[in-house]
């Protein structure tokens, strides 16, 4: 083989390493920004859902137990968000927020409560129905790290 030769083979072989070098590391980083960017659009929409679910079931747990009527679009509302955690929570947040739509429907028949009654709930740290699925929330949210 003439130097002539070898030095053009190995500039077009230097070339073509350089190139690939480049590319797979323009891959590589491409594809760890991708899963990141979508690891963290998922963490966003179920905060959002849970965010949502909690300001639902909260106004849905003071008429429950301010009233004797259910709003039976706002229990399909709730129940429908329910529905929309199965998909993407653990099984764990999914019990929790079944737990406080039960509570929220086993209140309605019961007599309700006055200003007082709820104080003294208050007094006694019994008004949070929201606890355990706020909780269960910030677990799965922190494993998701």
């Amino acid at each position: 083989m003439n130097p002539t030769s070898l030095s053009a083979l190995a500039a077009l072989s230097g070339s073509a390493v350089g190139g690939l070098t480049s590319f797979f590391s323009s891959w590589l980083g491409q594809s760890a920004q991708l899963r990141t960017q979508l690891f963290l659009n998922d963490k966003g929409r179920r905060q959002e859902l849970y965010r949502e679910f909690v300001d639902e079931a909260s106004k849905d747990y003071i008429d429950s137990i301010t009233t004797n009527t259910p709003d039976l679009t706002r229990l399909v509302a709730l129940y429908a968000l329910i529905s929309r955690m199965r998909s993407a929570s653990s099984p764990k947040v999914i019990e929790e927020a079944e737990k406080v739509a039960q509570l929220i429907v086993r209140s309605y028949p019961e007599p309700n409560m006055t200003f007082a009654d709820l104080r003294s709930m208050i007094n006694a740290n019994a008004i949070d129905p929201l606890r355990h699925f706020s909780e269960s929330c910030r677990e799965e949210l922190e494993t998701l790290k």
